[in-house]
């Protein structure tokens, strides 16, 4: 069973992934030995087909001259991305949540357990020996892949003599620490024993309660039975109909929604024992939005409703599965409410001595308008993939560059207050959609034909079909073309919950009804689409093989 790519997963008896089709054979040779790798690497519209990134172009190092050391205007800072000399890897079971930052970053790539370009993407690596294993989780296969010999030699053969290599990753541990100590690799990331701490939803509610930022009325307690639940959440004023959610975890798995005793009787075995975080039960729209806490401050990127809980895309009740950011994500006066909010949650995080992105959920009351702290997740999420793309990033930078500015060797004298202005301003002409398509059946199957990853689009008759190979979703022009980044593919197997592929569109995918938002018939029509272009052969289960890709935890 190939493995999940970034949390839970199995082994099995052949990792290897077929491509769909033949791809032309104008691939680029790989780079000499020693010499790093740039996006210049390789002719502009090459690479098996795919239109390569022209943006951080490759400078040779003896015409690059010294790079600026204090970076203090937009210019400056654009500047010193496109020369970068530093190579940065992010390394994941899939380069979802950084791909396309390559535009940006001169020399910065992505290690990868599954390729779904089959070898085509320029700046992908993935190791050819990849032997029948199981995975416990998105740590476990980070760690494989930093320790893996091929995956030691490529970063090797790409960092210039005197450099370290920066590593980036969305899950990662003290394990993982200990990898890059010994490796020479600086992680470009806040240590894991303080992130572990911030990543409980308890904590997350009692830093947001110090700083005025209020969650949903609740009460952090331990409960051992039906009537103890009753009786504590009536005596705080939270109602019959509650939410309850332990420290960790994906919200989809670890959050229960209990009004009766036969909804407690589901769950009891998950939350008797726990310390757990009691809610009153609210109507509202949940929106996400990314951030990074600099040594100026924080700064705030766009606001994004979130995909949850349908099941045309996941089997998990009030699971994550995507994300879509448009003018009307949020009212200006509520716009202004929650970036506030965000801002002095950053910054009370840096007191905690964390630097760099997290992720922020906020939860708007329909019915008040009241807007709460939701979860915060303290690393790389999914929704930054939308981030890159947006009015604020083409005006400044993408919001993770913010990010690895606070781990290179230079000084950045910028106004945060600025930036966050321009951004609020420019967050109301963007449109940008995403969803993750995760098997929602139950039972195993192998895959014997999955689609390309690529540009797709609706044709004459109606149709979905595959236009032409893309390296990312940057070049869709319009709400007719869609990009779909293929995770599993011939030879592996898919399971409920497993993720397929992601859908990147220029449009939105929910649309309102009486009842909140919804998918839009376009929105049905893509997924149902994408999901007929499988064909499988129905397994008994193979042992090992759980989980989901983790793109969000």
């Amino acid at each position: 069973m190939a493995a999940t790519p970034a949390v839970d997963d199995a082994a099995g008896p052949d990792l290897a992934t077929p491509p769909v089709e033949s791809l032309p054979e104008d691939v680029p040779a790989e780079p000499e030995t020693g010499r790093p790798c740039s996006v210049d690497d390789s002719p502009e519209t090459s690479a098996g087909g795919y239109g390569v990134a022209a943006d951080a172009k490759y400078v040779p190092f003896d015409v690059v001259g010294p790079t600026r050391r204090v970076l203090r205007n937009m210019s400056e800072v654009r500047h010193f991305f496109r020369v970068n000399d530093v190579p940065v890897f992010f390394v994941g079971a899939t380069p979802f949540n950084l791909l396309g930052l390559d535009r940006w970053v001169r020399n910065l790539s992505y290690v990868s357990y599954y390729d779904g370009w089959d070898g085509a993407h320029p700046r992908i690596f993935t190791p050819k020996d990849k032997p029948a294993r199981e995975f416990e989780s998105g740590e476990d296969i980070n760690n494989w892949l930093l320790r893996h010999h091929e995956v030691r030699a490529h970063i090797e053969s790409r960092t210039p003599h005197g450099k370290r290599p920066k590593i980036a990753l969305v899950f990662f541990n003290e394990e993982t620490e200990e990898i890059c100590e010994e490796l020479g690799y600086d992680l470009i990331l806040p240590k894991a024993e303080l992130r572990e701490m911030l990543d409980s939803k308890l904590v997350t509610t009692r830093l947001g309660n110090e700083v005025g930022v209020p969650s949903v009325p609740n009460i952090l307690t331990s409960v051992d039975s039906w009537e103890d639940l009753r009786a504590q959440s009536e005596d705080n004023g939270l109602g019959t109909d509650l939410v309850v959610q332990t420290a960790y975890g994906d919200s989809g798995k670890t959050t229960f929604f209990i009004a009766s005793e036969e909804d407690w009787k589901k769950h009891a075995d998950e939350i008797v024992g726990h310390e757990v975080k009691v809610m009153k039960r609210i109507n509202n729209v949940p929106v996400a939005v990314e951030a990074v806490q600099t040594s100026a401050g924080t700064i705030v990127g766009p606001f994004m409703t979130e995909l949850t809980g349908y099941a045309e895309l996941t089997p998990y009740r009030g699971g994550w599965c995507g994300n879509e950011t448009f003018p009307d994500v949020l009212d200006d006066e509520t716009r202004a409410v929650a970036a506030s909010m965000v801002r002095r949650l950053g910054d009370r995080l840096g007191q905690e001595g964390y630097k760099g992105f997290f992720e922020v959920d906020v939860l708007v009351d329909t019915d008040t308008k009241d807007v709460y702290l939701g979860e915060l997740n303290p690393r790389i999420s999914g929704a930054t993939a939308i981030t890159q793309v947006t009015a604020g990033a083409y005006a400044d930078i993408p919001l993770f560059l913010f990010h690895l500015l606070q781990y290179m060797d230079v000084e950045v004298q910028l106004d945060v207050d600025e930036i966050n202005e321009r951004w609020a301003e420019l967050a109301a002409v963007d449109v940008w959609s995403q969803a993750v398509v995760k098997e929602t059946g139950p039972g195993v199957a192998r895959i014997d034909k999955a689609p390309r990853t690529g540009q797709y689009f609706v044709n004459a008759d109606g149709e979905l079909v595959f236009r032409r190979a893309a390296l990312d979703w940057h070049q869709l022009q319009n709400s007719s073309e869609v990009f779909f980044m293929r995770i599993y593919g011939p030879g592996e197997f898919r399971w409920k919950g497993a993720d397929l592929g992601i859908i990147v569109s220029v449009g939105r995918l929910q649309r309102a009804t009486r009842d909140g938002l919804g998918l839009s018939i376009r929105a049905k029509h893509l997924i149902e689409s994408f999901r007929n272009m499988y064909a499988v052969t129905p397994l008994v289960r193979p042992a090992g093989a759980r989980g989901s890709a983790g793109l969000k935890a």
